[in-house]
């Protein structure tokens, strides 16, 4: 029996004052200790709002001055907090985790920020640092982002609702995106490949009408994608075509993640006087069936037997099962109309639900 392998957690550590809510001035304490000093930072909650969907989970992480010192008991802070957590679940947002130290440690204190003396369950390998976030306003926050292995998002003063926006996109294209290189003795091969179209865009194999059939997936299937390949060309055209097609599916397993809110399933599509038949699932297994067939040796540069191997290759890489089927006269259309079809269900197969983080199977894994 094959064991499942087991996905660490990732979590985004987030400050309290000045990053979720205004910190008072100087005059008022510097210190959030009734509703009336209640306020949210401009971006705040839409943008804990868009991470909630993202597959981590949101720990808040403070040890603000004052969070129950013997000067400032925790009772006098609770209302204010507790409205906060109140706001924030109105709008579906829920700490997965409060790590706040109740005594005011001192200044050089492991438990206090930056140190990592709050973050104990966070350290013991269940989770993957190097994928999490910290967000924070302040020095001391970037500094225990680098202590916890983590990236480090700021919220600038003076300009927050835009960080915040920054932030989001930042944590949900890491999320959606990968960078795949494969280098063997026959081919050297990069893959830069974001789920959401959100980047540049080229192709380069060497095979003019192989790059013309993979630019479908950037027009048709949404995807921004950078794409090179370096193939002993000189022998024949398998390597490159092979080769291309196990990085572009390990690309999409990788941006895919736990796969959570995403569709799973896609597409069937015409073009002129084909009609081209493309079913797609996500399930985690690989298997092709192909009913396709060419009446071409070549169609431009490239044999037309290479196609199915194309796809078999990149449904054991991307470990999804596929079904292709076309019927058309003209051998072009024919080959336009599968990649054309093939985008298309890749798009929507991929397509994610923010609002949604459940995962299409009943299995409870994909």
């Amino acid at each position: 029996m094959q064991n499942n392998p087991i996905s660490l957690k990732k979590a985004i550590f987030v400050d309290r004052d000045g990053t979720i809510i205004v910190e008072p001035s100087p005059e008022l304490n510097e210190q959030v200790d009734s509703l009336e000093k209640l306020s949210f930072v401009p971006g705040a909650i839409s943008g804990l709002k868009a991470m909630s969907g993202l597959g981590f989970e949101i720990v808040l992480a403070s040890n603000q001055d004052g969070l129950g010192s013997a000067s400032y008991p925790w009772e006098t802070f609770w209302p204010a907090h507790n409205k906060m957590r109140e706001t924030l679940a109105g709008e579906g947002v829920r700490f997965d985790d409060e790590l706040i130290d109740p005594t005011m440690p001192e200044e050089h204190a492991p438990t206090r920020k930056p140190g990592t003396g709050m973050f104990g369950k966070y350290l013991s390998g269940d989770y993957d640092l190097s994928a999490s976030f910290v967000i924070g306003d302040r020095d001391t926050d970037g500094q225990l982002a680098e202590n916890l292995g983590a990236r480090f998002l700021r919220i600038d003063p003076s300009r927050q609702a835009a960080c915040w926006a920054e932030a989001v996109e930042t944590v949900r294209r890491s999320e959606r995106r990968a960078v795949i290189r494969r280098k063997t003795a026959e081919t050297d091969i990069a893959v830069t490949l974001d789920l959401d179209g959100i980047g540049p865009s080229s192709v380069q194999t060497g095979l003019g009408f192989f790059d013309h059939m993979l630019t479908q997936l950037i027009h048709h299937g949404g995807l921004a994608l950078e794409l090179s390949c370096q193939g002993d060309l000189n022998v024949d055209e398998h390597h490159t075509m092979e080769d291309v097609a196990l990085a572009l599916g390990e690309a999409v397993r990788t941006a895919l993640g736990d796969k959570r809110g995403i569709e799973r399933y896609g597409f069937a599509l015409p073009m002129d006087e084909s009609a081209a038949l493309v079913l797609l699932d996500f399930g985690g297994r690989s298997e092709l069936v192909w009913d396709v067939s060419f009446t071409r040796e070549y169609v431009g540069d490239v044999p037309t037997e290479m196609f199915r191997h194309f796809f078999k290759s990149f449904c054991d890489a991307a470990r999804c099962n596929l079904r292709v089927e076309a019927k058309v006269e003209n051998n072009h259309h024919l080959a336009e109309a599968v990649f054309k079809a093939f985008a298309r269900s890749l798009r929507q197969a991929v397509r994610r639900n923010v609002f949604d983080a459940a995962l299409p199977s009943s299995k409870g894994i994909l």
